[in-house]
């Protein structure tokens, strides 16, 4: 439980520590892939094949993602981003990669799971899921793909967590004579 309360709190927001902290989340979103299919009707695109999205100065490469999206005033209000196949989301020396990651633009949340690694500089954690709240800067961690640690409130039943944990690396100040 100390692993994953330092977890959290070291992902507290703070100007020096949130998690892609300062991010302009209302900023356009330009993309470029390989491949790339509109679906009208179902008011979706799919991107295929080296997927690069771009927010203002976060970047976000996949191998396939889906762009949920809807018309209004003639333009296109993007809603909902699911990406898959090796996912990394870049902000300056902070990234974040894991197996699939869903980008809410209408809650600027940002939720990676499968495989999860967040590096910041030479600082690492590693886990299942990462949520980064962009509104709040409040960022969590779980061990498990489907999160939620008894110890913090996230399972109702009580029931101890099966399998996964966070792990993490952390620099320390050198010491100054």
């Amino acid at each position: 439980m100390a692993l994953g309360t330092a977890a959290i709190l070291t992902l507290a927001p703070s100007a020096a520590q949130q998690v892609f902290g300062g991010h302009n989340s209302d900023a356009p979103v330009s993309f470029g892939a390989d491949h790339g299919e509109l679906q009208g009707k179902a008011n979706r695109a799919v991107l295929a094949g080296n997927v690069v999205i771009s927010q203002a100065d976060l970047t976000v490469r996949a191998g396939r993602a889906t762009m949920a999206f809807s018309t209004e005033g003639g333009g296109f209000k993007i809603h909902r981003l699911d990406a898959v196949g090796g996912v990394r989301i870049v902000k300056g020396n902070q990234s974040a990669s894991g197996d699939v990651a869903i980008y809410d633009f209408d809650r600027r949340l940002i939720t990676l799971a499968g495989n999860v690694v967040l590096m910041r500089g030479s600082d690492r954690l590693t886990g299942g899921r990462l949520t980064i709240d962009l509104n709040s800067g409040l960022s969590t961690i779980d061990g498990r793909v489907g999160g939620g640690s008894p110890a913090l409130g996230g399972d109702s039943t009580g029931a101890a967590p099966r399998g996964g944990r966070i792990t993490g690396t952390f620099t320390v100040p050198k010491k100054s004579n």
